[in-house]
């Protein structure tokens, strides 16, 4: 498994230009966004075009769109990697890649998504419905199957469809990327997924020292020193309890606070007390 280099500590003063190479890092970020952009254009116009020429039905189309993403994935987090915008580890990656497997992880930064599609094996996605009007990235969603996040009926029924078709499924509970400092807030849709389809829940943990490419800063605002991301894959959570409960509603909810309690144990966050209602959906 490739693995990224030491972390490095973070600080929160601005760098001089020599320091941990910011205007280089700053450079390779932007071009990063340009290779990633691009590189989403080409196997959109030109190489899944022509893999829904070769034998097979729709399944099996999304299927290789899903493998030929997953590798240019893994190329993408090795560019940035080896042009030194980050660093990072993946702890129990080999664990995911399950049939029928629903990931669930936090989502601190912009990249998350790539990092978990990247190393596991045959995923699908439950991704913002905005995906699907970007120029950029309309192509490799419509083509790998991957299940939109509005209207949420819609995605219930997608996700568990893809569940049941035996996709690992990568899904983030907040929708939406995690300001700096503030509360989790976990979206009960993710929930509803996990009982009614998942053969396993399967939680990972994100932590990005220093904080990058977050919902509040646009791309160039890069830290000071070069973040590391942190990844851990954490033991399946059983479902059956929940299952058990006089209603689903009542089990969504039940699971959905007691995967509030987990991610903020396991992310050393804010107690439970200070962390807000959950949000419902």
């Amino acid at each position: 498994m490739p693995n990224g280099s030491t972390a490095v500590a973070a600080t929160g003063d601005r760098p001089d230009a020599k320091r941990d190479s910011y205007y280089w890092r700053l450079v390779a970020t932007g071009l990063s966004f340009l290779v990633f952009g691009i590189g989403q254009l080409v196997l959109g116009l030109l190489i899944f075009p022509i893999v829904r020429l070769l034998p097979g039905d729709t399944t099996t189309d999304n299927a290789r769109a899903r493998a030929l993403l997953r590798r240019t994935f893994r190329l993408f987090i090795e560019f940035m990697r080896c042009t030194g915008v980050l660093t990072y580890d993946f702890g129990g990656v080999a664990r995911l890649g399950k049939p029928g497997q629903l990931i669930l992880a936090n989502h601190p930064s912009l990249i998350d998504v790539v990092f978990l599609l990247g190393f596991t094996p045959s995923a699908g996605c439950v991704v913002k419905v905005e995906l699907w009007s970007n120029l950029f990235t309309r192509f490799a969603v419509a083509s790998a199957g991957y299940v939109s996040n509005s209207p949420t009926d819609l995605m219930i029924e997608g996700a568990a469809a893809a569940l049941a078709g035996g996709q690992p499924l990568v899904m983030f509970p907040e929708g939406t990327r995690t300001r700096p400092g503030e509360p989790l807030h976990f979206h009960r849709g993710a929930a509803s997924v996990a009982l009614s389809a998942a053969t396993s829940v399967t939680p990972v943990y994100i932590d990005v020292n220093p904080t990058t490419l977050t919902k509040a800063e646009p791309w160039y605002r890069i830290p000071a020193r070069r973040p590391h991301f942190c990844l851990r894959v954490g033991a399946d959570i059983d479902m059956e309890s929940f299952r058990r409960m006089a209603s689903p509603p009542a089990g969504s909810r039940a699971f959905n606070s007691l995967l509030l309690d987990v991610f903020f144990r396991e992310l050393k966050l804010a107690p439970k007390d200070e962390r807000g209602p959950p949000t419902e959906i």
